[in-house]
């Protein structure tokens, strides 16, 4: 919802239905939309490949779709309240949130030009490493450590030990994995109880 890269000029898009799409973490699928002539190319080769949905899944995805957008919606406003407090805690050393680009900035520019909106996942980077990283996932109880992201549920993960655990170590520092960083995916909860529970997440990190 919040970026189309058909505009911008990509010939193929993919998706992970199994994320914001299917949104409540049941699903497998994936989706690849573009112009009729290449879609017709990947249709063909789908074909040898054998990689067609199953039915209930196809149906699953139908009853998400009605609720995508008010899903979308509600876990952006709530993102931007739960990054808004974690950008302000001095256990948090930054805020990785789209939403809080410097407008004037390159990021911030290519941002405006690309994309309505933050959306809903993000990471922060705790001062403290990873000693305080996992003290804060330890804590945590509304938000649920887990590697996904999309869905209903809020999920924290620490990328660095796991959905990025068998990366080198000089690859995980080019992109910017380390040990203090923290990925949120924020849900359709009550903001206020994310908030709360971030931030007695923060009040167990001993400095």
């Amino acid at each position: 919802m919040w970026q189309h890269p058909l505009t911008h000029g990509a010939d193929l898009v993919l998706y992970s239905l199994t994320k914001y799409v299917g949104g409540h973490s049941d699903v497998v699928a994936g989706a690849c939309l573009g112009s009729s002539h290449n879609v017709t190319q990947v249709a063909t080769l789908r074909t040898f490949l054998g990689s067609i949905l199953d039915p209930h899944s196809a149906w699953l995805l139908m009853r998400s779709l009605e609720t995508l957008e008010l899903r979308m919606q509600k876990s952006a406003a709530n993102a931007r309240a739960v990054a808004d407090f974690l950008r302000n805690d001095p256990k948090i050393r930054e805020a990785l949130y789209l939403g809080h680009l410097d407008p004037a900035s390159p990021a911030g520019v290519l941002f405006s030009r690309q994309c309505s909106a933050a959306g809903s996942t993000f990471s922060i980077r705790l001062r403290g490493g990873q000693s305080h990283a996992f003290q804060f996932l330890d804590a945590l109880r509304v938000f649920t450590l887990a590697v996904s992201l999309g869905g209903t549920e809020s999920l924290a993960s620490h990328p660095a030990s796991m959905t990025h655990a068998d990366v080198a170590p000089e690859r995980k520092a080019a992109y910017g994995i380390g040990d203090d960083l923290v990925r949120l995916s924020v849900g359709v909860e009550d903001p206020a109880d994310l908030v709360n529970d971030v931030k007695a997440a923060l009040a167990a990190v001993t400095l």
